[in-house]
């Protein structure tokens, strides 16, 4: 396993460098975002450990470039910063998971763990509801054959839905296989992505809320 740390906290960043080479996995270190954001677009890596406040550009710029390129690879981001608006916006940007300072590493590894359980479940077969199919090997949704635009968590999000058609998801479902935690406080952050693929999505396709319990994806009739 190759993993990229982007942290310009010698200390921390020494500190994850020997935790993660104990492991036997490869580990490069970038200590500014401009550094980060090349290693990321030009190398291959299973895995990017990214603090949001580093010199340069910031980390969610880093991730949300990874995104843009097409850079599937899973995005731990750091950061001191424990808002839940501060964690939307860098969930926004395409992390997978997000661990506020100080933490354990034990929590750390755990969420390594989850992010590579989920990717070892994907299946690369094409999902089809209704008019709605989604191609998670090349990342494409087509509704009527238009091709549809998500975010990689959008993309996530509508994945864990079609492989569950017509059954009711509950938020905590949800967050522990989309964004492979719990996620204390943030349970708010499911209606948001649900909200951003109503819109995108349209009446076509349909993701009820069923009160007290969660959200079903259903089939228009």
């Amino acid at each position: 396993m190759r993993v990229l740390i982007v942290e310009d906290d010698a200390e921390l960043a020494t500190i994850l460098r020997r935790a993660l080479a104990e492991k036997l996995w490869t580990v490069e270190v970038a200590c500014d975002g401009e550094s980060a954001k090349h290693l990321a677009l030009t190398e291959d890596f299973d895995l990017v450990i990214l603090d949001i406040m580093i010199p340069g550009i910031d980390g969610i710029a880093v991730c949300r470039a990874m995104r843009e390129a097409g850079k599937p690879t899973p995005v731990i981001m750091l950061t001191a910063r424990d808002r839940v608006a501060d964690r939307i916006f860098g969930l926004d940007a395409g992390a997978d998971d997000y661990i506020v300072k100080p933490f354990d590493l034990g929590e750390l590894f755990a969420r390594i763990r989850a992010i590579r359980r989920r990717a070892e479940s994907r299946t690369d077969n094409v999902l089809a509801v209704g008019a709605l199919k989604l191609d998670p090997r090349r990342t494409h949704v087509l509704l009527g054959g238009k091709k549809i635009e998500l975010t990689a968590k959008e993309f996530a999000l509508l994945q864990y839905f079609m492989q569950h058609p017509d059954q009711v998801l509950s938020r905590s479902e949800i967050l522990e296989n989309v964004w492979d935690s719990r996620y204390e406080g943030l349970g708010n952050v499911v209606d948001v992505y649900v909200n951003y693929l109503r819109n995108k999505l349209g009446p076509s396709t349909r993701i009820e809320t069923v009160r007290g319990r969660g959200y079903v994806l259903r089939e228009k009739p």
